[in-house]
């Protein structure tokens, strides 16, 4: 990954109701949420929310998919793991770890 995707992905993520969404979807697994129930857990605005949304998946953190009428929120692991990898590379390279 380079430096300024990540740097991307991090403007987009941090802001606390966006890591909420984040964490929120994470805990859900590859099945994802609705909108409708990240709505509900989070006690978001829809208005709110749409823009969040937006923002996470400008930074490609998150895809939606329409199940008939429902539209999920899946938070794209591989694209959070990239970005865990990145930040943590070069542990320890310059000192042993205890």
């Amino acid at each position: 990954m380079k430096l300024e995707t990540a740097a991307h992905i991090l403007s987009k993520i941090g802001n606390p109701t966006r890591l909420k969404i984040v964490r929120l979807l994470v805990r859900t697994g590859e099945q994802g949420m609705t909108v409708g129930a990240i709505q509900k857990k989070l006690n978001i605005p829809g208005s709110t929310l749409t823009h969040h949304i937006l923002n996470l998946k400008n930074a490609n953190i998150i895809r939606q998919e329409r199940q008939k009428a429902s539209l999920y929120c899946i938070l794209e692991y591989t694209q959070l793991n990239k970005l865990v990898a990145y930040l943590t590379e070069e542990c320890c390279i310059d000192e042993k770890c205890s």
